[in-house]
Parts: structure tokens; sequence; C-alpha cells
């Protein structure tokens, strides 16, 4: 067997196994929210909401308030709508036209799958703190937690997958991770969400960025398989 040959069995394998590994993590991603749901649904998650509201609201002081108003404007639908122009058109120029179209296609997926997961479970939102007003969407689960885990998740995966440094990338993963993480503490820490809102949407995103993942090695595998039997 060639080294081409040993090569291209080594990349079959490799996204074979990582379709696989994806499937399962989105099958598990999947249970576990509807699990979540439910509990939300039935009210069993009230005591745990209200202790872990009541735990973060403690921490409050008026720099980490600003703080934390900062933190939650970055995921705000108007900030992630700018920061996914800009990302889009950025990879058009540098001639990445697959990759802006998947990220183009992972942000509108993930902006109809919070409408319709919203008006589906049409959760009352709690009273926020610090005499903000009541936002007028729904409360399951977290826009802010969804759309910007899906925003910085997806950019983390492009820029990683051009970075040849190992240390480098973990720090790629680690920025985007903290972002959205903080993104979701905001939104409790505010007052506008429940905690299992914030889960909910951290759920709902890896969800889909794992079926967007799917189907993008799925087509390259495809489409690799074509030119070989060529």
């Amino acid at each position: 067997m060639s080294a081409t040959d040993t090569n291209q069995k080594r990349w079959f394998e490799f996204v074979s196994l990582s379709l696989l590994l994806g499937l399962a993590a989105a099958i598990g991603a999947l249970v576990f929210f509807g699990w979540l749901a439910d509990e939300v649904l039935e009210d069993d998650t009230r005591h745990f909401d209200e202790v872990t509201r009541a735990a973060v609201h403690q921490l409050a002081t008026p720099l980490l308030t600003r703080i934390m108003r900062g933190f939650s404007f970055i995921g705000s639908t108007l900030a992630l709508t700018i920061g996914s122009i800009i990302v889009v058109v950025r990879l058009a120029r540098r001639k990445l036209g697959l990759e802006a179209k998947l990220f183009a296609l992972t942000m509108l997926g993930g902006a109809l799958l919070n409408v319709t997961l919203k008006l589906a479970f049409r959760r009352t939102r709690p009273v926020p703190f610090f005499n903000l007003s009541t936002p007028e969407t729904y409360s399951f689960p977290s826009g802010h937690s969804l759309m910007s885990a899906v925003f910085f998740g997806a950019l983390a995966a492009i820029l990683t997958a051009r970075i040849k440094r190992k240390r480098l990338r973990l720090l790629v993963w680690i920025f985007s991770a903290a972002m959205f993480l903080l993104i979701g503490l905001s939104r409790i820490y505010l007052g506008v969400h429940y905690t299992t809102d914030v889960i909910a949407g951290f759920t709902a995103a890896l969800i889909w960025i794992l079926i967007i993942r799917f189907v993008e090695l799925r087509a390259k595998r495809l489409q690799k398989a074509r030119i070989l039997s060529k």
C-alpha cells in the first residue's frame, strides 16, 4: 500500500470516527435537553433556579453589574448580528466561501431554533434584578446563551482548523468558552433568566453545532469519495 493510500485510509477512518462521536454526543445532548425541558414544564426545577439565582445575586457590586451588563450586550441580537456579518464578510474576502456559508447557516439556524423553542415552551420570565425591565420574549431557553455559544463555538472551530500550534488552538477554545459562559452567567446575574434557561440554551447550541459539524464532515467524505472514484 502506497503512502497516499495509507493517508487516504487514515483520513476516512478519522472522518468516520468523528461522525460517530459527533452523532453520539448530539443524541446525548438531545436526551439531556428533553429531560431538562420536562423538569421545567413540571416545575421541578423551581428550587434549583431560586437557590442558584439568589447565590449569584449575592455577588452583586456596582462594578460587577456594569461588567455583567457589558457581557449581556455582547450576547444580544444586535451585537451578534453585527459580529456575524463581519465574520462572514472577512471569510468571504479571504476566499473561504464554504466556511462563510457554513457560519451564516449556523447562525441563521441557531436563531430559528431559539425562536421555535421559546414559542414551544412559553416559559414566563423571572422578575429581573437591578430594576431592569422584563424582556418581552419567553424565558426558555436563554437566547443570549444559545446564540453566543453558537457564535463563539462556530468561530473557534473555523479559526482552530487553520492553526497548527496546539497551545494556540487551546487558547482560542478557552477564550471562546469563557465568552459564552460569562454571557450566560450575566443573564442569571441580571435576573432576566433562570439558571435552567441558560443551561438549556447551551445544550441546544451544542446540539445544533454538532448537527452542522455532522453534515459538514458527511459532505466532505462524500466529496472526497467522488474524487477518488474518478
